[in-house]
């Protein structure tokens, strides 16, 4: 896929997806970021730079973690997810964080600027991740901490039909390169080709808990990365595609729910 195109699709998708997107996932991606959290080992004073914030839910973390002699920078190609950050974080009073629209793919912000780099769950959705990784190599300074969160591996991730069930509704691919960095230590690696010493990666496993159809169908295709073609599809496509996803999820029934498996890589690697 063209990398604007995709850039395009990401873009406004998560735009449509901003309302939906924490009360559909922000439980279910707890342990990847509880992860990434720990990992970092945040301390009072540290500035912090959260690409792909989304709604601020790592940001707000990192805030408290850092305190009011802190800094925290939330950036997002997404217009909306990041008012929706704004909002929250006049509603809180949290006032050591700030949220702008950005490309993590080239970030206009200084060479050497910051303490630490968070992307929790954002970078299997760039046309050129390798890139965001150097761009956050830039900004950090020497000795600074990047701490990457992805997907792990397609065959531990029980979800993973809803791309190829949009796939075959569109004319192109959602997120062709979904899941190529949670391969194995492709993660550790591209770290290391941007300049990241790699040292310490987790693989974690987790489960995606749903009550009913419903609210698995939903966070898969109205809060998540596929949300933009889930709006243009017609009511039938719609049946279909949540038809066909619920008969892919069926091993994972629980009840009247699903207890879907999933799994996540966390990186944490310095700048040289």
């Amino acid at each position: 896929m063209e990398a604007r195109v995709q850039q395009r699709i990401q873009r406004y998708g998560w735009d449509l997806a901003a309302g939906d997107y924490e009360p559909t996932w922000e439980a279910q991606l707890a342990a990847p970021r509880d992860a990434l959290l720990e990992l970092a080992a945040l301390a009072p004073g540290e500035r912090v730079l959260d690409v792909a914030c989304g709604t601020g839910l790592v940001s707000f973390a990192a805030a408290r973690a850092v305190g009011g002699s802190g800094r925290v920078v939330g950036v997002d190609l997404s217009g909306r997810m990041v008012e929706a950050a704004m909002r929250r974080a006049r509603q809180r009073e949290v006032w050591t964080a700030s949220f702008a629209r950005m490309d993590a793919q080239s970030l206009a912000l200084p060479s050497a600027s910051f303490d630490v780099v968070l992307c929790a769950l954002g970078l299997m959705y760039l046309p050129d991740p390798e890139a965001a990784l150097r761009e956050m190599r830039r900004v950090l300074r020497p000795g600074g901490r990047l701490v990457a969160a992805v997907w792990g591996e397609r065959a531990r991730c029980g979800f993973a039909p809803v791309f190829e069930i949009v796939d075959a509704e569109v004319a192109s691919e959602v997120c062709p390169l979904f899941f190529r960095l949670g391969r194995g230590d492709a993660l550790a690696v591209a770290c290391a080709s941007a300049g990241l010493a790699p040292r310490a990666q987790r693989r974690i496993a987790s489960t995606l808990d749903y009550a009913d159809g419903d609210a698995a169908c939903r966070a898969a295709f109205v809060g998540g990365p596929v949300a933009l073609a889930w709006s243009r599809f017609a009511p039938a496509v719609r049946e279909r595609a949540c038809r066909h996803y619920l008969e892919a999820l069926a091993p994972w029934r629980s009840g009247a729910g699903f207890r879907v498996p999933a799994e996540f890589v966390v990186v944490q690697a310095e700048a040289a």
